[in-house]
């Protein structure tokens, strides 16, 4: 740099300190402004957009795939690269250069030009050490595998309608469909045990949420009834056990108001007149809560699964049987009415009442004639087509 260069820039240089900026209340005043503008975009992105609900935290979910914010993203992506054995050379060693090296760059670039092109130390080392940064984000949102997203729910409706599946999953067998216990018939172990009612005020009154959730999560061995929780060899996370006992708590306490967007969380929908109903909106809810708890995979059922609609029409030992359009002796039908199945060679029962305890419903059996007796449609469309040609006729 000439000399003449160097006079002129102490010479501006202190012509600017004499001039002077306050830091009250000139920078204070920016510094306010700019403060304030970040506020209010933070709080119009939490109101317009919001914030992503999770699952609560569940340390005995091995599913659970932990990530750190985005912006330390790069350093956990860098670890992949650190052997394990000398895994302290990545989390202690070589951040601790990086940062020697940021305070070591004033002295390693000493031009006194501020222009970028002047400054190709700095912007070689800088630019570096950013697309490593950029790259390694980069790569880890490429190869971090996505979160699977279980049976989460964060508002008393979704509570309630995961609650209720979980319940017709794990419970109906043994508790019965609306919590009325019973004799228990065709659990391995627990068979002729009687229980008793959980939806009654004697247990809904005197039991907390939290006593609650422990019986689901620990289970109660002494009476036949296993853990749930992942945490002692069940299947269920905590937010799922949640979710079970919301649905309890609002389906039986009569104590409990119910919010009005949650009322008609899982109930099975009356059909009107001449209305034909569909297994889309009536048929799948009342297998839900009826059938679904034994016929599914790994339960004794004559391999008759009825989790899907398709599963109802081709499954089963008897599956040209099991449901025949337009036949109320199909063998759902009769069994849905108590009467059972016999061998006709041997005289022996072969398929017994169903559900096997307690008869569902009188609506239910009538609707599932209805739905029979029309062909069985699967969808709300196809049973309002057949709705309308009926009313026309």
């Amino acid at each position: 740099m000439k000399e003449e260069q160097k006079q002129e820039y102490k010479q501006k240089y202190a012509q600017a300190k004499q001039k002077g900026v306050k830091f009250w209340p000139d920078i204070i005043y920016k510094d306010l402004l700019v403060s304030f503008g970040l506020f209010i975009l933070l709080v119009g992105l939490a109101t317009f957009i919001g914030i992503h609900p999770e699952a609560k935290a569940d340390p005995s979910d091995a599913t659970y795939i932990p990530r750190p914010e985005w912006y330390f993203l790069f350093l956990f992506e860098f670890l992949k690269f650190v052997p394990g054995q000398i895994e302290w050379v990545g989390t202690s060693l070589i951040p601790a250069l990086g940062v020697l090296v940021l305070f070591a760059l004033p002295f390693l670039d000493k031009n006194p030009l501020r222009h970028w092109k002047n400054r190709l130390t700095g912007i070689s080392i800088m630019g570096v050490v950013v697309l490593g940064m950029v790259g390694l984000t980069i790569r880890s949102v490429i190869t971090t595998p996505d979160q699977v997203e279980g049976a989460a729910a964060y508002t008393i409706p979704e509570k309630m309608l995961v609650g209720q599946e979980l319940y017709a999953i794990y419970c109906v067998e043994c508790h019965g469909p609306d919590g009325e216990g019973g004799v228990i018939a065709g659990v391995e172990g627990l068979e002729g045990v009687e229980l008793k009612s959980i939806s009654s005020r004697d247990e809904m009154y005197t039991r907390s949420d939290e006593t609650l959730e422990a019986v689901v999560e620990y289970g109660q061995q002494d009476l036949g009834m296993p853990p749930y929780g992942l945490a002692y060899g069940g299947e269920l996370k905590k937010g799922e056990i949640e979710s079970l006992v919301t649905y309890l708590r609002y389906t039986w306490d009569d104590r409990v108001d119910i919010p009005e967007d949650a009322a008609g969380a899982g109930v099975i929908p009356e059909i009107k007149e001449f209305e034909v109903p569909s297994y889309e909106v009536h048929i799948s809810r009342i297998t839900q809560r009826y059938c679904i708890s034994c016929h599914r995979p790994g339960k004794e059922n004559n391999n008759y699964l009825m989790q899907t609609y398709q599963e109802m029409l081709t499954t089963g030992d008897n599956a040209a049987n099991n449901l025949i359009a337009g036949d109320l002796n199909s063998y759902l039908i009769l069994t849905n009415k108590g009467i059972s199945i016999l061998d006709p060679i041997s005289g022996e029962e072969i398929i017994q009442q169903m559900p096997p305890t307690k008869l569902m419903k009188e609506e239910y059996i009538h609707l599932f004639e209805i739905w029979v007796l029309n062909g069985m449609p699967e969808t709300a469309a196809e049973a309002d087509i057949l709705t309308a040609a009926g009313q026309e006729e």
